[in-house]
C-alpha cells in the first residue's frame, strides 16, 4: 500500500503551487502533510487523487503509476478521500449517505458499513436526520465514514479537525489513531499542528511555498528550527 510521489508540479491555470514535489507514505504507515495555510497542502492530495492535473510528475500506488487515472479509478485501486469541507450529500440522509457510497464502491459489504458506523458510534443515532442538518464536526464524520466503506487501502485525510469543536476533535483523532494502530490501515494526512503530528504521525513532510523543505521521521518534529515553518 505505498504511495510515492516524483518531481510533482501542479499549477492553477499559469499560477504553479507546487514544484517537483517528492513524497514517500508507506504501507502501515501514518505520514502528517504539514505547513502554513497557503503552501499547497491540499492542492498535493487533489492531485493524488486526480481532482486536479499534473503538470509534471508521477504518482505510483503499490507498484502502478496511477498518473493518468481518473478519480474513480484511483478509488478503484484502494485510495480513500476526505477533502476539505466536511462534504456529503445535504439533501440525503445519513444512512442514504453510506448506501449510496456502499453500492458504488466495487464488491461494497454491508459489514464495512457496519465498521463505519462502529469508528463513529454517534452516527448510529442520526441516520435517519438528513445530512444538511448536521453540526459540522456530525458532517466530518460522516465524510470519514463514506469514504471507509469503500474499504480503502490508504486513506488520504485534508485537515479533518479544521473548524470543529474540541469535543468532536478528540473522537476524531482517537479514530484515526485506531485505524491507524489496530486496523494497520496506512494514512496520508493533512494537518497544521505541530502537536496532533506528534501524537498520530509516523513520519512527517513539512511544504513551504510548494516546496518539500524537510521531511523525516516523527522524532525530528523536536527540532525547534521547524516551527517558523508551522506558524499559522
Amino acid at each position: 500500500m505505498t504511495l510515492d510521489v516524483s518531481g510533482l508540479d501542479v499549477a492553477y491555470g499559469r499560477a504553479q503551487v507546487l514544484f517537483g514535489v517528492d513524497l514517500h507514505a508507506p504501507a502501515g504507515e501514518l505520514t502528517c502533510v504539514m505547513g502554513r495555510n497557503g503552501v499547497g497542502k491540499s492542492t498535493l492530495l487533489k492531485a493524488i487523487m486526480g481532482v486536479l492535473p499534473a503538470r509534471a510528475g508521477t504518482i505510483t500506488f503499490e507498484g502502478e503509476d496511477i498518473s493518468t487515472l481518473k478519480t474513480h479509478q484511483r478509488v478503484r485501486r484502494g485510495l480513500g478521500y476526505v477533502p476539505q469541507g466536511h462534504e456529503t450529500f445535504p439533501q440525503l440522509t445519513v444512512a442514504e449517505n453510506l448506501q449510496v457510497t456502499l453500492e458504488a464502491a466495487p464488491g461494497g459489504q454491508r459489514s464495512a458499513l457496519d465498521e463505519a458506523l462502529d469508528l463513529f458510534p454517534a452516527l448510529r443515532a442520526l441516520l435517519p436526520r438528513r445530512a444538511g442538518f448536521l453540526s459540522g464536526g456530525q458532517q466530518q464524520q460522516l465524510a470519514m465514514a463514506r469514504a471507509l466503506v469503500t474499504r480503502p487501502r490508504m486513506l488520504l485525510l485534508d485537515e479533518p479537525t479544521e473548524g470543529i469543536q474540541p469535543s468532536i476533535i478528540v473522537e476524531i483523532e482517537e479514530a484515526i489513531a485506531r485505524l491507524h494502530t489496530e486496523a494497520g490501515l496506512a494514512i496520508l494526512l493533512i494537518e497544521q499542528y505541530l502537536e496532533t503530528a506528534l501524537r498520530l504521525a509516523d513520519r512527517f513532510l513539512i511544504l513551504d511555498a510548494g516546496e518539500v523543505v524537510r521531511a523525516g521521521p516523527r522524532a525530528a518534529l523536536h527540532d525547534d528550527s521547524l516551527h517558523h515553518l508551522l506558524s499559522v
